[in-house]
């Protein structure tokens, strides 16, 4: 088979780290090419009209919590580019079946209508839960140098700089340093009294990839409740617009993409990576480097083969575990109405709150919820996360509809079988809607138009999330930082020359951050000797 032609660089896969790396490296000077499998590029930032008609759907990608840190948006203009973002300002809230007063956690602006709210139940929790983020904002630097940065290597000087990172961002905190080694659970359970407040932090939690119960998180979960809380941005039109946005700045750059491109092998030629076959038998020469956004193991053992790696590698991408730390499960309803919560009589913001977590009364319940999905089961209390994004943006249903999405923590895609799943989706929603009409009465099936439910098997099937895992990679102490996705790999190069990986399944991991593509850039303009623009801006990284 000729070459149909030749790039600088070549990326695997058209997700939002790909879509970094590729613009950056254009910018760079680099003639850069992505292919991606599916009809478009954006992977799990992307927006479906999966019900009715003009009701649109995030059926995973929903908060855009990283916008103010991301370096891509700022270097880019990607608002200019179509991106635009509302802040709401009640952003997160837990709602009761009893009608009792439920928690609304407000934006950076309105910590007095925080405090407010959570002393309903706990001064002390009040207290705790505004200092820790204003410490959270004083330490944003600290935040973005850990996200935004290849991960610190062990020297001799400190052997373990994953837990020299997570000490200091307890000091930073002003928490004892014991709270690293335990687990997301035992950290809220010290800081917080109050079961009401308990439980919407441990959803939270588990939300954001931090399980619950698994011992070395708890600088995970600072990070999620404090640093990534309070900070949701929604993507106006739908979120598909960020990964319109950042294509258009790719196109600016000058890359050229490929869809409908299923690569079938990465070309290795003396232990350098040259090149790509695609699966219809086209080949593209890659003259610098190929990177794949593509997960690890599909990457190393599917397109790479075992036979061009060492056995300590082919070892070390068998043994990466993924899920169910983040596996998720969505439902989409098409609705006449927004839901209406018995604990609005309280505070009615909890009818216009970002993020609102229903259908748990108690922090046991979320624990139970949590144990059945890591233990392989499709959980019995089904309960959720749910967002209905027309209150901000009308544009997400039609005159005076609503859309409601949502999100339920699962197992991962092989626990079930695929008739398993078919059925999950035949009557999951319906197990939903009879559970929450206790907490909201008004949900129910008058009110609901359409219904459609995605489960971990569509997000493999569709998304290319292998056990429908979002970061590619669960998160646990072993596989993060220096160790993510194993030691020998975790500065974005491989032991191929000219092959580089920049997927979720790198530091920092998944989440619409972009920053394993900004990372890997990183690495790659220190070998190209390109400009370090990062070490003169403003912003620091």
């Amino acid at each position: 088979m000729s070459i149909k032609k030749s790039y600088d660089a070549i990326i695997v896969g058209g997700g939002h780290n790909g879509l970094t790396l590729g613009a950056y490296l254009s910018r760079a000077g680099m003639k850069t090419a992505i292919f991606e499998q599916r009809h478009e590029e954006g992977s799990a930032i992307f927006t479906s009209e999966c019900t009715a008609p003009g009701f649109l759907h995030n059926l995973h990608g929903q908060f855009l919590e990283y916008m103010e840190w991301m370096p891509f948006y700022h270097d880019f203009e990607l608002e200019k580019l179509g991106s635009r973002l509302i802040y709401p300002e009640a952003q997160a809230g837990i709602c009761f079946s009893d009608g009792r007063a439920p928690i609304v956690l407000y934006d950076l602006n309105n910590f007095d209508k925080t405090h407010k709210s959570i002393s309903t139940y706990s001064t002390k929790d009040a207290d705790t839960f505004i200092a820790m983020r204003e410490m959270a904002v004083d330490g944003e630097a600290a935040f973005c140098d850990y996200n935004y940065n290849p991960p610190i290597q062990p020297d001799d000087e400190d052997p373990d700089p994953f837990n020299t990172m997570n000490s200091a961002f307890m000091q930073i905190m002003d928490l004892p340093e014991h709270y690293v080694y335990g687990s997301s659970r035992s950290l809220i359970d010290s800081l917080f009294e109050s079961p009401e407040m308990r439980a919407l932090l441990y959803r939270m939690s588990v939300e954001w990839s931090c399980p619950l119960e698994m011992q070395g998180m708890g600088a995970v979960a600072i990070m999620a409740l404090f640093y990534l809380s309070l900070n949701w941005r929604l993507g106006v039109g739908g979120t598909h617009s960020l990964a319109h946005a950042m294509v258009l700045a790719g196109v600016k750059e000058g890359m050229e993409f490929y869809e409908n491109s299923d690569v079938a092998k990465i070309l290795i030629e003396n232990n350098k990576a040259v090149g790509i076959r695609l699966v219809d038998g086209t080949e593209f020469r890659a003259n610098k480097l190929v990177a794949s956004n593509a997960d690890l193991q599909q990457t190393l053992l599917g397109l790479v083969g075992e036979e061009h790696l060492s056995p300590t590698w082919v070892q070390r991408t068998k043994d990466f575990k993924l899920g169910p730390s983040s596996v998720l499960a969505s439902t989409g309803l098409a609705l006449n109405e927004a839901p209406y919560y018995k604990s609005a009589q309280h505070n009615e913001d909890i009818n216009k709150t970002f993020y609102t977590v229903v259908g748990f009364d108690t922090p046991e319940d979320v624990l139970e919820y949590c144990r059945d999905a890591e233990c392989g089961r499709i959980p019995r209390i089904p309960g959720a996360g749910i967002w209905v994004n027309s209150l901000w943006d009308p544009t997400y249903a039609p005159p005076g509809k609503h859309s409601l999405c949502g999100w339920f923590f699962f197992p991962k895609t092989s626990t079930q079988t695929p008739e398993q799943w078919e059925e999950v989706r035949r009557t999951y929603n319906h197990r939903f809607i009879e559970h929450v009409q206790r907490w909201s009465p008004n949900l129910n099936w008058d009110n609901i138009i359409d219904s459609y439910f995605y489960t971990p098997l569509d997000q493999t099937n569709e998304m290319r999330m292998p056990e429908g895992d979002f970061m590619n990679g669960c998160m646990r102490p072993d596989q993060m930082n220096h160790m993510r996705p194993f030691r020998e790999a975790s500065n974005y190069e491989t032991e191929i020359e000219g092959l580089y990986l920049c997927g979720p399944y790198m530091h920092p991991s998944g989440g619409m951050n972009a920053a394993p593509g900004y990372n890997a850039y990183k690495v790659i303009a220190e070998k190209f000797g390109f400009e370090k623009f990062w070490e003169t801006n403003e912003r620091g990284y």
